[in-house]
């Protein structure tokens, strides 16, 4: 039986025989029942399958996938689940789109039922794509059996989650101004506002007001001002409507200034921060000496004088007049409103230092008017029903009470696609208030303002009455569990991730959409009593009791067996909105009870998966109560998740559990074009990742993507990388076993061999399976921290440099010459093992093209994925002889880089070559490794002279980027001495790291560079304190070396493109040449035995010969078999 054997490297191929064979062998699931009961807990976070993968998923589940392969490597059981994401915003909007409705359509037009079933529909759209994508890159994770999040086992322990938190009292109603999203039509959670790309940089029209205060409640400082205005600054004019109160900064001082209004030119007397002035009267504005110049000329100079200076305080409680006409009064205790008041949010920074207060649209703005004393009332008036209601509705439209304003979009965003009107409303306002002698200054204004995560229109932020979790009250704990999480990179864990836990608000639960879980609470019509369902069987229970009762008339239930938890048993009942909104439970007093119409945050949702994904508490107790399969070994998701499924998994685990979900985290960066800029459809830039992976294959492209940057960092994906890495590091691989398997079968060699003890075997070898036993060690260490970037470089490194650039080329003359004896099989063992250890190495990483090899390389179909990670034999490892053979591949590189330089070809043999020793123990090391230099370097001779020879002569340059900010003004002195130093002198600098100067002056080695002059006729190279000088004089006799070892090349190369088989004996005829026929016969036994000629003769006349050209000589050849 032979090794396979392959004329080109075709990883297309490769990879889809090795899927093939997967799903025949039931590879992944021999994976998993194949290892004990140790088991390594990963979860998956759900995707959402109504959408295209992109190549940034790729990335992201190679980096999943590479950890648990590695962990089933060590003997882990690793059972992993997949998941799909079924509810939320991009599903409806989604839907929405394609049946062509808005929001207010849906229980109108469509029925929320019709709705629903078209969200569902449409979840799965993509499944077949994105199951697709996971078998085509290798991502094993169980596809078969998913959790979903619309399916009602996982509703069911939602529930149980809400009720837990419920009954420990962490889940309240609250009315209070929260982010909304208008086009979206539902309110969001701080940490949704908070996702990669949520703020952007918008120009708005900004409006400097003057809110006219009213005489009667001036205090008597200012009273002999006749008219006075207090300016307030605002970037969202539509809000100036809804004023209700200004906010001041008691301890900020304040002016009153005389001047004139820009627009109006008439006299003014404003109130704004003293700090401020100069940014408010900027341009278009010229401080007076005295009153005589506060006389108006041109809108150019408009002069002002600060007239009184006091502080916050002395103000507050002044009324001012409502900035808006058409404006209505707030429905409740208008007399509280338009006053000043006071904050502690007031700042200096910009604007005014007094802030415009419109309770109904701001956080701050609601506190600060919830606080004073009396309470400043929201302006809220009564609609047609008798509710109380914003002037702007939830569709983001002014109310019609507003006069001409009414109907009016409040941001031009949410205007359909070409009917947005030229004017926005701020526009209109800003207008209407500079001819009404009440706008300051009008300007447009760059700021950083939020959009909705999903649709990526502005949010607003409106009062909602809605359900919350106190996240702030277990903050403590969140931050006290997050310590114990060890966060890759750990900068997200203490930065981004803790510094979002130490800020979190109380988590906004409620969402007024229609698929997605329904919040599981119960309310009596006069709010007296509330029911919390926590499970199927107790609202079945509740149903009974509504049935029996009266308030309903049947059970829609009834074909649901209670205790029978099998899955079609559940597909019977759908807890979805259109379904429990029909449900209508019993009070104590036997009144009905209505379920709270909100939906939940679907964040919850995927927060809750570790316990949902097996309908937990309900079945598998076991796997959470026991910690079978909680809290997670490993979880990954992109940076973005840190405040999306990182937070809420967190969240969740600490409040119910008192435990953390995960131990172990990967943030991964994002996937960015190679210019660093985000990839989109827009700008063009997006890559394909099918057609990435039809041309180059899973194993290239996971191997770059991982291989270039760590995970944590963003990705420049760049396409050429890949075919790079396809070409040095797989086809180098490809190249070692081509050669390995092309002499191991013209021997007949297998693994049956009596191995070679490794002390019998070459020094080479010894080295690289010290070297190899080195890499175990070291790529096992990286993926036990979670460092693949590490592990594929490590593995690349010894690829490239070790295995093939020195193992395989300095041992290709044991393999193809001489007898089969012990030496030849310790190098095919020794080849072999390294190749077979470099399979298991990368399989985690490059899952079919090592799975291919390794059952090449053991003539069987054993997968790579079932064997062991390989055992670290430090016995093995020689440090001495690792660091030797690192010497001389220094000396190599450096005298490679010189015939560079000097434009000489490898195959052209120099005479010698100089090494300085700096002691006997170097000297020793240089001795045994003569003869690879000389091989490598292809020099005739290896002279070692010690450190102080004459031959080669130190000297120092100055290092100016660390003397000069070390010595400063003494630096030209410093530098004239170090010039001075003589051999002796940086021979001591040299050896003890330091050297001082008769004045004092101290030196180290980091402050020098030292070199060796040049030698007339020799070139000379140092690098990291190895030097070398090589003799570049070529005489007649290594021109005709360099000749015949150019014609042995050239040779090869025709044996190779004829398909002659490497044991080929052959004949070889050359037109007769002058030029070359010395360096031939000079060279002629060399030339025979490298091309395994048994004959070479010159001929007068070749007809259909081929025509070699080289160095300026032009030769005609023919070779024949013998």
């Amino acid at each position: 039986m032979s090794f396979k054997e392959y004329k080109t490297l075709d990883l297309i191929k490769v990879s889809d025989h090795i899927s093939s064979f997967w799903k025949v062998d039931k590879t992944f699931e021999k994976s998993i029942s194949s290892r004990d009961k140790k088991e390594f807990i990963f979860y998956e976070g759900p995707p959402s399958a109504n959408g295209m993968p992109g190549i940034h998923h790729v990335m992201a589940r190679a980096i999943k996938d590479i950890f648990c392969r590695y962990k089933t490597l060590k003997g882990f059981r690793v059972n992993r689940k997949a998941g799909w994401d079924t509810h939320g915003l991009p599903i409806e909007l989604g839907v929405e789109k394609e049946l062509n409705i808005s929001k207010e359509d849906i229980g109108s037009t469509i029925s929320i039922k019709d709705y629903n079933e078209a969200c569902k529909k449409a979840v799965m759209k993509y499944t077949d794509v994105w199951n697709n994508l996971t078998e085509r890159i290798g991502y094993w994770v169980d596809m078969e059996n998913p959790y979903i999040t619309y399916k009602s086992k996982y509703i069911e322990s939602v529930w149980w989650l809400l009720k837990n938190l419920y009954d420990k009292k962490l889940i309240y109603k609250g009315y209070s101004v929260q982010p909304y999203s208008p086009k979206a039509g539902t309110g969001l959670s701080s940490h949704e506002l908070n996702q990669p790309g949520t703020y952007q940089d918008i120009t708005d029209t900004t409006v400097t007001a003057q809110f006219e205060c009213v005489e009667e409640s001036i205090p008597n400082f200012l009273k002999k001002y006749s008219k006075i205005y207090i300016l307030a600054w605002t970037t969202t004019p539509w809000t100036l409507p809804s004023n209700t109160a200004l906010t001041v900064g008691e301890k900020i001082e304040y002016c009153l200034i005389k001047t004139y209004n820009l627009y109006t030119h008439q006299p003014i007397n404003v109130v704004l921060a003293k700090e401020l002035i100069t940014k408010v009267f900027k341009t278009n504005f010229k401080e007076a000496s005295n009153q005589d110049e506060l006389i108006f000329n041109n809108e150019k100079e408009i002069p002002y004088i600060v007239a009184e200076t006091f502080l916050g305080k002395d103000i507050v409680g002044m009324k001012y007049h409502q900035i808006w006409n058409d404006s209505p009064l707030p429905n409740d205790s208008p007399e509280n409103a338009f006053r000043l008041i006071s904050g502690d949010f007031v700042t200096t920074d910009e604007g005014t230092g007094i802030v415009h207060t419109a309770p109904t649209f701001g956080a701050d703005d609601a506190i600060a008017a919830k606080n004073a004393k009396p309470e400043v009332p929201p302006m809220l008036i009564k609609n047609k029903n008798g509710d109380l209601v914003p002037l702007v509705d939830l569709q983001g439209k002014f109310v019609k009470e507003l006069g001409f304003l009414g109907g009016k979009f409040v941001k031009n965003e949410y205007y359909e696609d070409g009917k947005a009107p030229e004017r926005s409303v701020d526009v209109e306002i800003a207008i209407k208030l500079k001819e009404e002698n009440k706008a300051f200054r009008v300007e447009k204004y760059t700021h950083s303002y939020p959009n909705c995560w999903r649709t990526d229109k502005p949010i607003l932020y409106y009062p909602l009455n809605s359900w919350f979790i106190k996240v702030t009250d277990k903050r403590e704990e969140l931050i006290a569990l997050n310590n114990k999480i060890n966060w890759k990179p750990k900068s997200t864990g203490e930065g981004r991730f803790g510094n979002w836990l130490n800020n979190a608000n109380d988590w906004n639960l409620s969402r007024s959409r229609f698929w997605g879980i329904p919040l599981p609470i119960w309310v009596s019509e006069d709010g007296s009593e509330k029911k919390v369902i926590g499970s199927v069987k107790q609202l079945i229970e509740e149903i009974n009791h509504s049935v029996s009762s009266g308030n309903m008339k049947k059970n829609p239930f009834e074909d649901f067996e209670l205790g029978n938890m099998s899955d079609e048993n559940y597909d019977k009942i759908d807890l979805h909105k259109h379904t429990i909104d029909e449900i209508v439970l019993t009070s104590s007093s036997n009144n009905k009870m209505y379920r709270e119409s909100d939906l939940i945050d679907v964040w919850f949702d995927s927060g809750s998966m570790p316990y949902a994904q097996w309908h937990y508490p309900f079945e598998n107790k076991s796997f959470v109560d026991d910690n079978k399969f909680f809290p997670a070994d490993y979880i990954a998701e992109g940076v973005d998740q840190t405040r999306g499924w990182f937070y809420t998994l967190h969240v969740i685990s600490t409040l119910v559990f008192n435990s953390n979900s995960y131990k172990n985290v990967i943030s991964n960066g994002l996937v960015l074009d190679k210019n660093g800029q985000k990839m989109s459809k827009r700008l063009g830039n997006a890559v394909d990742p099918f057609e990435t992976l039809d041309k180059y294959g899973p194993d290239a492209t996971r191997w770059y993507m991982i291989s270039n940057s760590n995970p944590w960092d963003n990705l420049k994906f760049d396409i050429s990388g890949i075919e790079e890495v396809r070409r040095k590091f797989f086809g180098t691989l490809h190249n070692i076993y081509s050669f390995y398997s092309l002499y191991a079968n013209i021997d007949g060699f297998n693994d049956d061999e009596k191995n070679i003890d490794y002390k019998d075997r070459s020094e080479l070898d010894r080295w690289i399976i010290s070297e190899l036993n080195s890499l175990v060690r070291d790529v096992s260490d990286a993926y036990e921290n979670y460092e693949p970037t590490k592990a594929a470089r490590s593995i690349s490194s010894f690829v490239q440099d070790n295995l093939s650039n020195w193992y395989v080329r300095l041992s290709r003359r044991r393999f193809w010459k001489g007898e089969y004896n012990e030496d030849k099989i310790a190098a095919f063992q020794t080849l072999s093992e390294c190749l077979k250890k470099v399979a298991i190495l990368s399989s985690p990483i490059s899952p079919f093209y090592m799975d291919n090899l390794f059952q090449d390389l053991n003539m069987n179909n054993d997968s790579v994925h079932l064997t062991t990670f390989p055992n670290y034999y430090e016995e093995l490892v020689n440090e001495e002889l690792e660091q030797k053979i690192r010497k001389s591949q220094e000396i190599c590189s450096l005298g490679l880089s010189l015939r560079k330089r000097e434009k000489i070809k490898v195959r052209q043999p120099l005479n010698k070559i100089i090494i300085p020793f700096r002691n006997e123990l170097e000297k020793l090391t240089l001795t045994e490794i003569s003869e690879f230099i000389k091989s490598e370097i292809n020099v005739k001779e290896v002279e070692l002279v010690g450190d102080s020879s004459k031959i080669l002569v130190k000297k120092v340059k100055p290092n100016f980027k660390v003397l000069g900010p070390k010595f400063g003004k003494d630096l030209n002195s410093v530098i004239s001495l170090i010039n001075n130093l003589n051999s002796d002198q940086i021979q001591e600098l040299e050896g003890k790291k330091s050297f001082e100067f008769n004045n004092n002056i101290k030196i180290t080695l980091d402050d020098v560079e030292v070199y060796f002059e040049d030698i007339e006729g020799w070139q000379v190279a140092s690098e990291n304190g190895t030097t070398i000088a090589i003799d570049t004089n070529i005489n007649e006799k290594l021109k005709n070396e360099g000749i015949s070892r150019e014609l042995v090349n050239r040779i090869q190369n025709i044996r190779k493109d004829s398909e002659f088989n490497v044991s080929d004996k052959i004949i070889i005829e050359i037109e007769n040449n002058n030029l070359i026929e010395k360096a031939i016969f000079d060279n002629i036994d060399y030339i025979k035995n490298e091309t395994l000629a048994i004959e070479l003769s010159f001929k007068e006349d070749l007809t259909n010969a081929q025509e070699l050209e080289f160095d300026d000589i032009k030769i005609k050849i023919k070779i024949f078999k013998n």
